[in-house]
């Protein structure tokens, strides 16, 4: 199974060049993945207005100055206002895509008001935003998520593991991104202490 559903690969292309910072382009597809997984553990979402929101949710990063933007995140941010300046931008973007689209089935309206709020509003105003804002979380926790996180500030791998688990776990709002979630972080630590294990040196 492909990861873009065909309806949806037309939104990819154009946002495409609007995802090339902050890694946000394997940020997305990655994140897609995770929208998916999630909605077919809660058939109730719907998937039209998920897939396309997660899919377009960080293209207002491209409007934000490359040099401020390991500044706006992280448990101390030194420019937090710029999440909102993201998502302001990231509606403008992701309508000019939408409308000029206008994918079949696709609730415009819906998708961009889920955009305008995916990372200031902390609680989801519907289960579509749930969707929505837990596979962006989740994406924190995969592989590429704990390595990328890692570079923007500096931090080994298990400081990493340990600020995600402390600052971004609790904000995951179902059960079902909570676990997904929880799944990635102890695989990482299981491989991170896999040597020490297999060596015979690793602590009661």
């Amino acid at each position: 199974m492909r990861t873009l559903l065909p309806r949806d690969l037309p939104l990819w292309h154009d946002a495409r060049g609007f995802l090339d910072v902050r890694s946000n382009d394997v940020h997305t597809l990655i994140s897609y993945g995770l929208a998916r997984a999630l909605c077919a553990e809660h058939p109730q979402a719907d998937t039209s207005v998920v897939l396309p929101a997660i899919l377009l949710h960080d293209v207002g990063w491209k409007r934000v100055d490359p040099a401020l933007l390991s500044e706006a995140v992280g448990p101390n941010p030194k420019h937090p206002e710029l999440v909102r300046v993201h998502e302001i931008e990231g509606v403008r973007i992701a309508d000019g895509i939408l409308q000029r689209h206008t994918p079949e089935g696709v609730d415009i309206a819906q998708v961009l008001d889920i955009i305008d709020t995916h990372d200031t509003v902390k609680q989801a105003k519907s289960l579509n935003d749930a969707m929505v804002k837990d596979a962006d979380k989740c994406w924190r926790f995969t592989p590429h998520g704990v390595a990328t996180i890692a570079g923007w500030f500096g931090d080994g791998l298990a400081e990493t593991l340990d600020m995600l688990e402390d600052f971004v776990m609790p904000s995951m709002l179902t059960d079902t991104g909570r676990a997904m979630a929880r799944g990635f972080i102890v695989a990482a630590r299981a491989q991170m202490e896999s040597d020490d294990y297999l060596k015979g040196h690793s602590d009661e």
